[in-house]
This record gives structure tokens, sequence and C-alpha cells, in this order.
């Protein structure tokens, strides 16, 4: 029988820079439900990927004094990267510079254009270059931009345009005879009330005033604006073809079955998108689920608030398979979910090593200590078996019900709760106390190989969230993975069958101070790191010198003796400069920086061989080195340790 399809995708991470844990949080919800689809039997494939047009990235490369390409190239490495790190389970990884995604754009931007859905016009409004959007003036919050609060500035240029409006009342039909279109409901009505229902403004889907872009080919001082570029990915990453050559894996796997997106976006997906699509003539995705974000305990994570989570840092902290619960578990399927390293510590100690980790080591080492390992069903049941069997077996449908509905966190929570059941079956049954009893050996063979049978089957349930500790559990008691054609039957673990002798630590609790004390480290270090880097300035390189002209320069520390300010000069200080034996004259415009009164008794550097000119009527003897920042502001270049004056400079 063949199995049915499943296509999903995430909205594709924008290369401007390093993903911070609220933009991992969306491919590891993805991945999680695409594992479980493919344990249901789908045959899915899960497509994310990177966006790498746009002004923003041009001047973010101009900024790092690399071409735009070379930029994206590592940008989209890095993405990639901590994906992987989190043991995602991708298909195909599409970049928007990928030479098929461009080719095809084009040919859909000269479709829509032949069809009359696009035409040339002008734009002019204020413009939010990390947003890469237009607003008119009434859109604007406190005189910023809506969506990111960046200062806007006033932009006017020529553009094509996407004519919105043609297919709105189409659109509009589809989302009410659709109900399950845009989810959650709360994201449907924000749409309609705020959007479609008071008429939709024809999409600018062209800029001139940067090149970074696929260039329209018809007029190639033009390049396409974002939305029709990254939104195509959906169907050109899967073989989509604008003059009907489309693949049979296109054939296949259109529409997608779901798109993933963070709510900030949803705007994007469920109204350009679609009636892109409309244009296009396609069938539209199926839903479009718009999740909520992941906060930093003080908000909305943004490297402006310093207050970014990355996963590669979380990961050395707590483990992959950990991180992937924190955000998987404290991510509510509507509001916003919280992220505290407080909060991460008391999981960490109280679910995973209390709740699953101490179940497993208990489980393996008391099947080791009574029974040498080996762990075999006898059949001895009591009443209070059936309980624990009932809820084991009942947590399939549970599970799967919950991630039918992209309640995620719910489904893990599902699972958990079987591994809770296990624990109180410990306490209801005491096996320690049943191994003092001689003639209650098989009852405690059979507690034990219930427990092993349930751990066995929540492990099967858990791989699609915690990939790598369901493997490891499933080690541990010498387990086989469980399709799910055999996850209605309790009692599949092969009697006989002998655990490890070694049962591994799965998680290690953690004491929350010391971590809290590793965090304000790191957090100084970056700091520190960050400041270095923000501490640099590039100047325009002078002509090479000859190491000859270089040593004829004299260079000593002078002491400044006396200090005045030159009368009708806002710029000029007059010093009078101990330089060995000899006091120099010296004038110097530093007096934006210093007064008089600072600058007695400092210790400076002086080139003393330059020759002697008139300033403002004053002889100058030499030259007092200086520093100058990206302000403007200057400063005194001073010896680091107390040197006389006079002390040569080499």
């Amino acid at each position: 029988m063949e199995k049915k399809k499943f296509y999903m995708t995430t909205a594709i991470a924008y290369a401007s820079g390093k993903p911070h844990i609220g933009n991992t949080y969306e491919v590891v919800l993805a991945d999680s439900i695409a594992r479980y689809k493919r344990f249901e039997g789908y045959d899915v494939f899960f497509q994310t990927g990177t966006d790498e047009h746009g002004q923003k990235i041009e001047l973010k490369a101009e900024e790092a004094g690399v071409t735009p390409k070379e930029f994206v190239d590592n940008a989209a490495d890095q993405i990639k990267k901590i994906w992987d790190l989190m043991d995602t389970s991708y298909d195909k990884f599409i970049r928007t510079t990928d030479e098929d995604h461009e080719k095809q754009v084009q040919k859909i931007f000269k479709y829509m254009y032949d069809k009359g859905d696009i035409y040339k016009g002008s734009y002019e409004g204020m413009y939010c270059t990390p947003c890469e959007s237009f607003w008119t003036p009434s859109q604007l919050v406190d005189g910023k931009c809506p969506d990111c609060g960046r200062e806007v500035q006033p932009a006017k240029e020529e553009a094509y345009f996407f004519k919105m409006s043609k297919y709105a009342d189409r659109l509009i039909e589809h989302i009410n005879t659709h109900p399950e279109f845009i989810q959650p409901v709360s994201r449907k009505n924000e749409m309609m009330n705020n959007f479609l229902l008071p008429g939709l403004q024809d999409l600018c889907v062209s800029r001139t005033s940067f090149t970074w872009g696929i260039p329209v080919t018809f007029d190639p001082k033009h390049v396409t604006y974002v939305w029709l570029d990254a939104l195509t990915n959906y169907i050109t990453g899967i073989g989509y073809d604008c003059d009907g050559d489309s693949t049979e894996n296109f054939k296949k796997l259109w529409p997608a079955d779901l798109h993933l997106i963070g709510k900030d976006i949803i705007r994007f997906h469920t109204i350009y998108w679609p009636i892109f699509l409309m244009s296009l003539d396609l069938p539209l995705p199926k839903p479009v689920f718009g999740h909520p974000w992941l906060l930093q305990g003080d908000g909305k994570m943004s490297k402006s608030k310093g207050n970014v989570l990355y996963a590669d840092e979380l990961v050395d902290f707590f483990g992959v398979d950990a991180v992937r619960y924190f955000v998987l578990h404290e991510m509510p399927f509507e509001n916003d979910g919280v992220i505290t390293w407080e909060l991460m510590v008391e999981r960490l100690n109280s679910e995973l090593a209390n709740t699953l980790g101490n179940l497993v080591n208990r489980t393996v080492s008391m099947s080791n200590k009574y029974f040498g390992g080996v762990v075999t069903n006898t059949g001895v049941e009591e009443d209070v078996d059936a309980d624990l069997k009932a809820t084991v077996l009942g947590t399939l449908t549970k599970t799967t019900e919950k991630m039918d509905q992209l309640r995620v966190a719910d489904a893990l929570t599902e699972i958990f709760a079987l591994f809770k059941r296990c624990n109180k079956y410990i306490d209801e049954t005491m096996p320690w106390a049943l191994a003092k009893d001689p003639e209650k050996k098989d009852r405690l063979a059979t507690v034990l190989y219930n427990l092993v049978e349930s751990i066995s089957y929540g492990a099967a349930l858990l791989e699609s969230f915690m990939p790598t500790t369901s493997k490891k559990i499933l080690a541990q008691l010498n387990a086989k993975p469980r399709t799910i054609d055999q996850m209605t039957e309790f009692g599949l673990y092969e009697s006989g069958t002998k655990v490890t002798e070694t049962p591994e630590i799965l998680f290690a609790r953690l004491d929350v101070k010391e971590v809290l004390a590793k965090v304000e480290e790191h957090k100084a270090a970056q700091a520190a790191e960050a400041a270095q880097k923000e501490n640099v300035i590039d100047i325009e390189a002078k002509e090479a010198v000859s190491y000859d002209d270089f040593a004829k320069l004299q260079f000593q520390v002078g002491e400044i003796l006396s200090c005045e300010a030159v009368p009708k000069a806002d710029k000029l200080l007059c010093s009078q400069v101990k330089i060995g034996s000899q006091v120099r004259q010296i004038v110097s415009g530093i007096r934006s920086t210093y007064s008089p009164e600072e600058m007695v008794g400092k210790k400076v550097m002086v080139l003393v061989n330059l020759q002697p000119r008139k300033i403002r009527g004053l002889v100058s003897e030499g030259m007092l080195l200086c520093a100058e920042d990206a302000d403007g502001k200057l400063s005194l270049v001073a010896p680091e340790k107390e040197m006389p004056a006079g002390a040569e400079i080499c």
C-alpha cells in the first residue's frame, strides 16, 4: 500500500546573522511534527532553508567588507550547522540564491506581468530597512516601524506592483469555506478584520534602490522584492516550473500539507502567498500555522536588548535533547512561551533527570540487582497492573490527537504522563519489598517486566521529540524500536532479554546557582568580545613608507608643564612640554576634548623632530599624538607605565 504524502515547510531563515533560540524553535517544532508523521507511516518531505536577498544583507555585506554572496554563504552555513546540531531531519535545505530557484522566480515574475497581475508604478512612503517594508505615515507606531520598532526613512522609487485586490474576494471566500486554513483561529480573525475586509493595497514586488536580488529579466534595473522571491521557495524547492515542466516530485507533493511559520509573518503567508498561487493557477496549501514566539524572561529576544540566547550555547550547558525538550514543552499552542535559565534548570532536574532519567536508571539497576539483568514476564499479575497498561496503551491515541491539532507541547506532556505513571507504579508495587520475600520473586519479575515494557513503549513515542534520548533508552533496555502498528499491544518486549549492566545517566542534575554563575561569566565574555568588535574603525590606507623613512621620525615621552587656550581659536591649545632637559611649545587642535587644566601633568607621546611652524602666530615645535574615534572624540596617546620625560618611544 502506497504511503500517504505529507509535505511541510518552515519559514526560511533570513541569512543576516546567527539565528537565536526563538528562530531555532521553529525548525525543532517542525522536526517533531515531521518525525511523528513518519512514525504514523506518512511519506514526509520536510523543507527548510534560507532567505538570502535584500537591502539589509547588501548593507551588512558592505559593512563586513565582503560580497553579498560571500556573506550569505557564511550565514547559510552557520544556520545549517545549528539546524544539524539540533538533530533536525529536514529533507531539503533550500537557498534563495540557488540557481534553479532564481530562474523560476524570474519566470514567475514574467508570467504574472504578462497576465496583467503585475504593473509598473512608483512607491513613496516610509521605509524600514531591517524589515524591508514600506509603510504609510498612518501605519507607523510613534513614528517608527510597526513591526520592529526601528527608525524609518522617507523613500520614493520606481517599482512594479502586484494587483492584490484582484484576488481579494476569492481569498476571503476560501478562508470562510476552509476554516482550517489559518491556525490558530485568533490569527484568522486578525487577518480578516485588519487586512482583508478593510481592502488590500497593491503590493510592491520590485526594487531599484539596491542590487542584491533576482533581476527582473525584462527590466534589469529592478530586482524582485522579498516576498515574491522568498515565498515561492515552497514550490521551486520541490520542482515547480512556470512553463509547465514541473517535476513529478512537485506533482506528488503540492499542495503543502503544512506551512509552519512565526506569528509575525502570518500576513505574508495567508494573504500574499495564496494570492500569488491564485495568479499561478495553483491550489492553495492546507493549514498555515502561525506559532507564537519563544521569549526570554524580559521579552522578545533581540541583539539590541542584549537578551539573545543561541541554541549552540544552550546545548553546551544542557545538551541537545534537553534544549529540544525546553523549546517544545514550554511553548503554548497560541500564547507566547517564556524561557529562562532558572526554568531550564528546574525542568532539567524535575522532568528530565528525575521523572525520566531516574525512572530508567532505577528500572535497569533493579533488573540487574535482582535478576542479573534478565527481564522475564512470569505472568503474575495484580489489579494495579491493569491501570498501568491502560495508561500506557492510551498514550498513543492521546499523543496523536494532540499532534493532529499541532499541540506539540501537550503531546509531549502526554508522553511524560506515561513516565510519571511508571514512577507511581514503582511506589505502588515496591519492588525492594518484594525482593525480601522469596515467594514474591515471580511477582517481582513481572513488575520489572511491566516497567521495562512501559518505558520501551514511551521511548518509541519520545523519538519524535527527543530522538537521541529515545535511542539511549532503548539501548539500555536492549529493546527494539516499535512501529505504530506495534503500539496497540502491551507485552512485545521479548521475555528473557538482558538489559545493560552499566546504566547511563541520561540527564545529570544541575545546581541553579552554579549555572547562573557560569551564565554571568559567559555574558561577560560575550560583552567583552562584542565591545572589542564594535570598537574597530577601518580607515583608508595611505601609501606605504620604507623602513628608512619611518626611522627618520623621532618619538619621545613629553610631560605637560602648562597649557593655555589659544585666543580666538576654538580648537587650539598651546602647551609647554618638557622633553628631556628641554621645554618645547606645541600647539594642538584638541580643545574640543581637553581643557587646559586637564592637560597639566599628563605624560604624552610627542613627535619631536617635526619642522617648527607657526599656528595662529604661535610657534609649534612638535606634535602631540592622539587617537580619534568614529564620533571625532580624541584621546592622547600616553605610555602604559610610568616613564620619565624624554624617554624614547621605539
